[in-house]
This record gives structure tokens, sequence and C-alpha cells, in this order.
């Protein structure tokens, strides 16, 4: 999988020459969330360039770590799934998410911070049950950004998948959400809760009193927001 080997039999050593090439892990992350198709892998690791993703997939699939089957009905499209041998790496990625978020600095952390990537896993959390029981249009402004990727827009239609729009769907907005990325981020990952940003003045939000008084409630938290930090 890479030309430069550790040239040792040690099982961990054979291992880490598989996973541990750069971006691999985070494809594996995308995989294990539920990412099947290129174009969703792609907006789980935003930063990575379509030529890399394709090669990182392609030697996971000679690893035998992945399966590439055609789409039905849609031949030259693919989707990816892990093998028996790729879910056993669901325990090990979740391990890896973990000791990160509770060993590494909440202030590195938003050091890094990227809307696409936020936006993205905000979108396949949400709990849509105590939403509207119709379509819920809520825009995200982040008004600290460029023009370019300072709106976002996520459409909750009931029993469907949630969408993410980046550029204006056309539908009424039914919440308006106001904020700064690094004060989003610090919501998704539980470092602040929606009412304390509300009353910093950090957040604004208006519209839908439902969906207003239940935002921390249908938002969530990213999965690894209850591991607890610690300090060493």
């Amino acid at each position: 999988m890479t030309n430069q080997s550790y040239n040792q039999f040690c099982p961990l050593a054979m291992a880490a020459e598989v996973i541990c090439t750069r971006w691999t892990l985070v494809v594996l992350r995308e995989l294990v969330l539920g990412s099947t198709r290129f174009n969703e892998l792609r907006r789980g690791a935003p930063r990575m360039s379509p030529a890399l993703l394709s090669k990182r997939l392609k030697e996971l699939e000679e690893a035998g770590i992945v399966a590439r089957t055609p789409v039905e009905d849609e031949p030259e499209l693919f989707e990816y799934t892990l093998t028996r041998a790729g879910n056993d790496l669901r325990p090990i990625i979740d391990a890896v998410g973990q000791w990160g978020q509770r060993w590494v600095e909440t202030e590195t952390t938003l050091q890094n911070l990227d809307p696409n990537l936020l936006m993205w896993d905000m979108r396949r959390n949400i709990d849509t049950t105590p939403m509207p029981k119709k379509r819920s249009v809520i825009q995200v402004t982040f008004r600290d950004l460029s023009d370019a990727c300072r709106n976002w827009w996520l459409i909750v239609d009931p029993g469907q998948e949630v969408d993410l729009c980046s550029v204006d769907p056309g539908h009424d907005v039914d919440l308006y959400v106001s904020t700064a990325l690094r004060t989003m981020t610090e919501v998704w990952l539980g470092y602040k809760t929606v009412s304390k940003a509300k009353d910093e003045g950090a957040m604004n939000v208006t519209g839908n009193r439902q969906l207003e008084d239940k935002l921390q409630q249908w938002l969530g938290l990213s999965p690894l927001a209850r591991t607890g930090k610690l300090v060493a």
C-alpha cells in the first residue's frame, strides 16, 4: 500500500502500513459513518483532493478493507462499503476519535475550523423527532466568513434524508441561525450549549418557535462530544 515499509513482521507494523497513510483514517471514518458514494466521501473530507481520494479507495480495496460495487441502473457510478475486514476496524476508528476528543486540547481543536465538514457532520446527525411534521428549512449563516461559504441551508422532509445546500434552494426559510463558525463548532463539540451561546449574544435565532425552542435537541451533538476532556 505504500512504498515505505517498516519491514517488520509485527502485525501492528503491518497494519499501520495499511491504515496509517495520510487521509486513510479520515476516509475510513466516513465509511464507518455511512458514506458510500464518492461525492459523499468528498464532502466528509473537503480538503482532500479527488485524485488522492481515488488513490486511497483503490488501496483500501486492494487491501480487502473496502468493496466497490456498481450502482444498480447506474453502472458508471460505484458504491464503497466496508468488507468484513473493514467492519472490524469500526471500534478502532471510534477509539481513535474518542482519544482525540479526550486528549487533544480544546484550543488546538478549534484552530482547525471547517464549515464544510461541520455542516456535513451536523446534517447526518440531526434528530428529526422533535421537529415539525412537515418540511423545515433552516438557514445557518456564519457571519464571520466570506460570501462563498457564509450561508448554508438544511432541508428536513419527514421520512427523507436531510439535505444540505450551500446555494439557496429557493424554499421559504423556517428558522434563521446566525453565528460565528467557532461558536457553532463549540456547540457541536459540546464545549458550549445553544442556550449559553444565545445568552452571550454569540448566536441569534429567529423564526419557527418549535424549531427554536428545541434547537439543542434536534441539532444534538457530535457523537464524540459525550467523551469528556482530560488533562495529561
